[in-house]
């Protein structure tokens, strides 16, 4: 069986950073994408309505866990590679809901593995070696650094410490047992923290660039000394697409921002660009909404991103500093307030009570 020479299969594509990527893919490698997503409350179709009618993308809402269809899919498009987004990804969602994140994490990523393992099995030779399955996961595999450890590396071991992180590590190691046990090409990316367009806004940068909007508070957990490396989602976009260009298979790359920043400064930056960007003479200094509330158990220190290998080996670094891709990023949110509207829903408002109005003192 031949696959076919450009044609991609995306599975997440309409969440925060597959809609980004199958936009920037379309936009400048120009191969067709076929893009399975669950359109959960965090996969918004209508990330990707510019690409209406464009030939080349074709959007499929189904379930990764669904074997009869990722089987459909590979047989029908016959893709000569998957990039695979899909996943549960909020902290606090685990903690409330660890279930959820078993099935999308760990039994979706098998069934992707199985099917693909059958599909690039029936490939002739060419095509066979060619094959790429690129899964895309987290840094916060490795757990928790102190502030002065060194960064994470490829050979960092894992220690997850939430449900999430444990179940993202769970899904890479099966990753990397079906390359080892049965030779499926594989190639794993470990990302640091994301920001940009189209994030869901329950994440810190987007909820906090709204609230300072609204004039609602900033809910900031513990007493926000918690440190994250920021990588812009185009830049982590750009590093994926040379993963599955260049990189070598059965490796894993970690793709950083080299931008650590403490939560609490990450906030108080947000409020000067929303003060700059919509000043509200009435509302007066956004800084004065922050407000601290009881921490998120098992709360990780600090997490940051040795990308080295990455550098060195496919010559990839981040073009954007923090500072230039947060301005970026509240610009866009002021600028979107339709895209905003669409994903409040009933459920997101709730959500947002049950886990930082309710922490807030009186």
């Amino acid at each position: 069986m031949k696959a076919t020479s450009s044609n991609i299969l995306v599975t997440g594509g309409a969440g925060f950073i597959g809609s980004n990527f199958v936009l920037q893919w379309l936009r400048d490698a120009g191969a067709s994408v076929v893009n399975l997503d669950l359109l959960t409350y965090a996969g918004n179709a209508g990330n990707l309505a510019a690409l209406e009618g464009d030939s080349r993308y074709r959007l499929v809402r189904g379930d990764i866990c669904d074997a009869d269809l990722v089987a459909g899919l590979l047989r029908d498009h016959r893709p000569r590679a998957i990039v695979h987004f899909a996943a549960e990804s909020h902290v606090d969602r685990s903690i409330a809901d660890p279930g959820a994140f078993i099935r999308t994490n760990v039994q979706g990523t098998f069934t992707l593995l199985e099917q693909a393992k059958l599909f690039w099995t029936a490939l002739d030779d060419a095509d066979r070696h060619a094959f790429r399955f690129l899964h895309v996961s987290t840094d916060e595999v490795y757990g928790s650094l102190g502030p002065g450890d060194p960064a994470f590396s490829e050979s960092t071991a894992y220690a997850p410490n939430s449900p999430y992180a444990a179940s993202k590590a769970a899904s890479d190691h099966l990753v990397r047992a079906y390359h080892h046990t049965y030779g499926l090409p594989v190639i794993t990316t470990n990302c640091s923290n994301n920001y940009g367009p189209f994030q869901f806004p329950e994440k810190l940068i987007p909820l906090m660039i709204l609230n300072a909007l609204e004039g609602k508070p900033l809910p900031v957990y513990g007493n926000g000394s918690n440190v994250r490396d920021w990588l812009h989602v185009e830049d982590h976009c750009a590093a994926i697409r040379i993963a599955l260009a260049r990189g070598r298979v059965g490796e894993t790359y970690n793709i950083g921002g080299n931008s650590e920043r403490k939560n609490l400064d990450v906030v108080a930056a947000i409020c000067d660009l929303v003060d700059e960007l919509r000043p509200d003479a009435q509302l007066g200094p956004r800084r004065k909404l922050i407000t601290f509330v009881g921490d998120r158990p098992g709360h990780d220190l600090r997490y940051a991103i040795n990308a080295s290998k990455i550098a060195q080996e496919l010559r990839w670094k981040p073009a954007l500093q923090f500072e230039d891709g947060l301005r970026k990023t509240v610009a866009w949110y002021l600028e979107h307030g339709s895209w905003i509207e669409s994903v409040r829903t009933g459920a997101y408002r709730d959500w947002i009570k049950q886990n930082y109005e309710e922490r807030i003192p009186r």
